[in-house]
């Protein structure tokens, strides 16, 4: 079946939206991945977005992202494990994932490094003050850094933050990528800033994001939770 025209025009809007923001921060389009995030969204919808042109998907949840993961496996697709993830769930989540853009502990890189799967990884960093939000302090990024280093079926990529609901997402964005430059110094390969949602995505480009992260401004409302 086709994919709905209202799915095509959000696709269409937010791709062209993308590719303003580039221009304007004299960027090439090519530099700047767009990673759909399909949290709630069924199998199907996925498939109406390869049909677009999408080739890299993004889940938070792993009890819903297995069983997609696995029923769409004849797509050409990347997928992305973008939510908070628990250790004892990196073996499973590296049988679909390719890219994880949430590691913020040593634990978690030593159990993603157990897989002996090659994977790509983001070190998310808390923007904020709450010690209660996901993502490693800004003081801890390069001993978190140096340990994925230790591991070399683990790609360290870049880093990777949400801005901060009560601070502009432009300033939050450009101590990000202040932070990316810090993790360069010990990792000159790791360029990489996965930053930008549904309503920020234009300033992240502006301060260099090359991984965007986008879920309702595409898929539409989400289906309730499961």
């Amino acid at each position: 079946m086709p994919a709905s025209a209202e799915l095509r025009e959000r696709y269409t809007r937010i791709d062209e939206g993308v590719a303003d923001a580039c221009r304007a921060a004299d960027r090439a389009r090519d530099e700047v991945t767009l990673i759909v995030v399909t949290k709630f969204h069924p199998a199907g919808l996925v498939r109406d977005l390869v049909e677009l042109g999408v080739r890299d998907v993004g889940e938070n949840r792993h009890q819903d992202a297995a069983p997609k993961a696995a029923e769409l496996a004849d797509l050409p697709l990347t997928w992305h494990f973008v939510g908070q993830l628990q250790s004892n769930k990196a073996r499973a989540v590296a049988e679909y994932a390719r890219v994880i853009h949430s590691v913020d502990r040593a634990s978690l890189v030593t159990a993603l490094a157990k897989t002996e799967r090659p994977l790509e990884v983001f070190l998310e960093v808390n923007l904020t003050d709450d010690p209660g939000r996901g993502g490693v302090e800004a003081g801890q990024l390069l001993p978190l850094a140096e340990r994925v280093l230790e591991h070399p079926a683990l790609s360290l990529r870049g880093v990777m933050a949400v801005a901060p609901i009560d601070e502009d997402a432009r300033t939050a964005f450009a101590r990000l990528r202040g932070l990316s430059e810090r993790v360069r110094t010990i990792a000159p390969a790791a360029t990489a800033i996965s930053a930008g949602m549904s309503g920020d995505y234009a300033a992240a480009i502006a301060e260099g994001a090359t991984h965007l992260r986008i879920g309702t401004a595409i898929t539409g409302k989400r289906p309730d939770r499961p």
